[in-house]
């Protein structure tokens, strides 16, 4: 998942709650590919991620700095989560989106949502597929 937004948010929020859900039991598997800088790359029709290198496994937490954390080297990336999006529905459904000629399942959210408790099974039925 591909989380997307402007400053303020929620991205390393809604991150940290999708990895917290797979400690829990809730997901299958989340984990931290990178935080702020990301390396997209078409391969083969897939979209993959890769953190900036000087970056790996570092997040900042609103409040309580930067952490480290297990980061995954490298991803594919199935859903892309646009926070504060202007074109977000109220009863928002996945839609499509194109980076670097790859189509990508795109869920926009408003400002203000909470993704993980309001579209829990949405985005747990996306991340796990």
């Amino acid at each position: 998942m591909l989380i997307r937004g402007p400053a303020g948010a929620g991205k390393s929020q809604l991150a940290l709650a999708l990895i917290q859900a797979a400690q829990t039991g809730l997901l299958r598997f989340a984990r931290l590919v990178g935080d702020d800088r990301l390396h997209l790359e078409a391969h083969h029709g897939r979209l993959l991620v890769r953190p900036a290198p000087a970056l790996a496994g570092l997040i900042e937490v609103r409040g309580l700095g930067i952490r480290r954390l297990d980061y995954e080297p490298v991803a594919v990336v199935g859903l892309v989560v646009d926070l504060a999006a202007e074109d977000a529905e109220r009863m928002p459904l996945a839609g499509e989106t194109v980076l670097l000629g790859v189509a990508v399942r795109r869920l926009a959210l408003a400002a203000g949502a909470t993704p993980l408790t309001r579209y829990s099974r949405s985005c747990v039925h996306w991340t796990v597929t």
